[in-house]
């Protein structure tokens, strides 16, 4: 996001932030305080990644007394969160966010982050207390035989129009996908969670229900791995997440690999297509999900678009092609629709693909031709 607008020291704090948390944050509602003074903005409100959704908290400075730390505003739902207060006797934590507070520095680019930082993990413990007090056996189960995992967040919910219900957010596996992948593009760690959501009951029913179970992971995970291909194992009867995620970890742990390895079936794919086309004008290097050629058909010439699919070779790439001599009234090239309709096999060798592909376009440039010529205005 753009930080224009801001006075240099919360532009600083806010640049620093937004670069070294360690998820993704979000800002929103900006905005300036004063009526009169035109320093520039001053408060804002921050999107927090809790428990595999967001936590919003309004951020208010007062860029006309900068000494002065922000005020934070949290959220309705979270209107018994009071942070200097969650502790009956002065501990070492306490003590720490004391110091972040009293010893403020504005020109201290870094403060912002760890004032943020702190509040989120006294959040979390907050969370974890609410959820410990839930009069129900089967999460003090649940809780009890978990708690040795580390990095697990809770949250429990309720509203007027939905019952009780806690949320787990526990992160799989024990791997650093961003080493595995050459070249990683990626800034933040990518990692993948089970979302466990149990409603809230009073008592431990012999055979209760299976919770409410989601897959989810950082959003640029997709480029090499989609999590919605996943099939979740079976919730048995009296299963309990300590015996359930094992089998789930092996599961995916499997799969991560493989996705890693289709890296080079896809390159090698591209690679294959090159003798016959010549060299990409645009190739992704890093995950070879897209190749870009440039084909002719007599005196017609035009552009190859490859799509590539995690799910590559068993899914076969979809193609488009764009006219380099036909554009629309509006300045855009013309385009086909995507093409993922023709003779495949995922057991070909890379070049067996690429010649049966470059046979079919040999046909089907004569009717994107045709369509490109029939859609021409006339002048």
């Amino acid at each position: 996001m753009s930080l224009d607008g801001f006075p240099p020291f919360i532009s600083a704090q806010l640049h620093y932030l937004i670069n070294h948390f360690p998820d993704k944050i979000k800002v929103e509602q900006v905005l300036s305080g004063g009526k009169t003074y035109t320093g520039g903005l001053d408060r804002f409100t921050l999107l927090i990644p809790y428990c595999l959704d967001y936590i919003k908290w309004d951020i208010i400075y007062n860029a006309e007394f900068p000494l002065a730390p922000p005020d934070i505003i949290f959220g309705p739902e979270d209107e018994d969160f009071h942070p200097l207060h969650m502790t009956g006797r002065v501990g070492e934590g306490d003590l720490k966010f004391w110091n972040i507070l009293s010893d403020w520095n504005y020109k201290d680019p870094t403060r912002l982050l760890a004032l943020i930082q702190e509040l989120r993990d006294r959040y979390m413990a907050y969370q974890k207390k609410r959820v410990g007090e839930v009069d129900d056996d089967r999460l003090t189960f649940e809780i009890n035989t978990i708690c040795s995992r580390e990095g697990i967040e809770m949250q429990i919910s309720s509203g007027a129009e939905k019952p009780e219900e806690v949320k787990f957010a526990v992160p799989l596996m024990d791997m650093n996908i961003n080493k595995m992948v050459h070249g990683c593009p990626w800034r933040h760690p990518q990692k993948i969670y089970l979302q466990v959501i149990y409603p809230v009951g009073k008592k431990y029913a012999s055979t209760p229900s299976a919770p409410r179970l989601k897959l989810m992971s950082t959003t640029e995970l997709r480029a090499l791995f989609t999590i919605e291909d996943v099939k979740l194992p079976s919730w048995l009867d009296g299963m309990c997440m300590a015996e359930y995620l094992p089998h789930l970890e092996e599961s995916l742990q499997k799969q991560v690999r493989e996705a890693v390895s289709l890296i080079d079936i896809r390159r090698h794919f591209v690679e294959a297509l090159a003798p016959l086309f010549g060299r990409p004008l645009e190739a992704d290097p890093v995950f070879c999900r897209k190749a870009t050629f440039l084909a002719s058909s007599g005196s017609f010439v035009f552009l190859v678009h490859f799509h590539i699919s995690t799910l590559f070779p068993k899914q076969q790439p979809a193609l488009m092609l764009q006219s380099s001599q036909h554009i629309s009234p509006q300045g855009i090239p013309k385009k086909s629709p995507l093409l993922a309709e023709y003779p495949w096999s995922p057991r070909w060798e890379a070049s067996q693909m690429a010649e049966r592909i470059f046979d079919f376009l040999a046909d089907e440039s004569l009717n994107f031709k045709r369509f490109c010529n029939e859609s021409q205005p006339q002048h």
